[in-house]
């Protein structure tokens, strides 16, 4: 199993072998580093969790510098979920856990190859507080006969009875930042070198954004 965070640069596109054109999203992944082992002996669950980006010492806790120890001042602490039988949680073979895997490691983008089959994590662009038209794609009031001041309302939400609006009734709201998962797509490139990993398609999120991999 293969996993790193990394950071959205955007999108470019590159060349295969043929000519053709491929449509790639850029991920900068500098080097992630493991900050705790867990087993399903002591946490119920096996786990590892990894550090990535660089935070101003002043800004980390007393706890997080007691659990980082040496390790350096981290942004992001993310988990990554493991099964030590090599099984995903749908059953499917899957490459075995390496059970070298020590506090203090480094991941980085050599663990990948073009090809690898990967699940990309993030959160969706925020749109903040949207209207019923942006929102859930309603049609709103009629253009004319004397309705202009409602063109963009959602009209009737309730009923005589019961006397409340009912629970999941679409209306306005917040929109967007959402976590959302991308499954099957492949890793077109990798560049050590500049920490990037090129994957084919789009990945959820906007530029800057803080992305997941791993292989499914």
């Amino acid at each position: 199993m293969k996993f790193i965070l990394g950071k959205k640069l955007g999108m470019s596109q590159i060349y295969d072998e043929k000519g053709d054109v491929i449509p790639v999203t850029v991920i900068e992944a500098e080097p992630n580093t493991i900050t705790q082992v867990k087993t399903k002996e002591k946490d119920k669950y096996d786990a590892i969790q990894v550090g990535y980006g660089k935070r101003k010492e002043k800004n980390i806790s007393k706890p997080q510098k007691g659990h980082f120890k040496d390790l350096g001042s981290f942004a992001v602490l993310r988990e990554f979920r493991l099964d030590r039988k090599g099984r995903t949680s749908r059953g499917q073979e899957q490459e075995a856990i390496d059970d070298k895997l020590v506090i203090g490691q480094k991941i980085d983008v050599s663990a990948f190859t073009p090809g690898d089959i990967i699940k990309v994590m993030g959160f969706t662009k925020g749109k903040g507080f949207q209207g019923v038209v942006k929102r859930h794609g309603f049609h709103g009031m009629p253009a004319s006969h004397g309705a202009h001041s409602v063109l963009r309302h959602a009209g009737s939400i309730g009923q005589r009875f019961p006397q409340h609006t009912l629970k999941g009734m679409r209306m306005p709201g917040r929109m967007g930042h959402d976590k959302f998962t991308v499954r099957g797509l492949k890793v077109a490139a990798t560049d050590k070198e500049n920490n990037l990993l090129a994957i084919k398609g789009a990945v959820p999120g906007n530029k800057g954004s803080l992305i997941a991999i791993q292989t499914q």
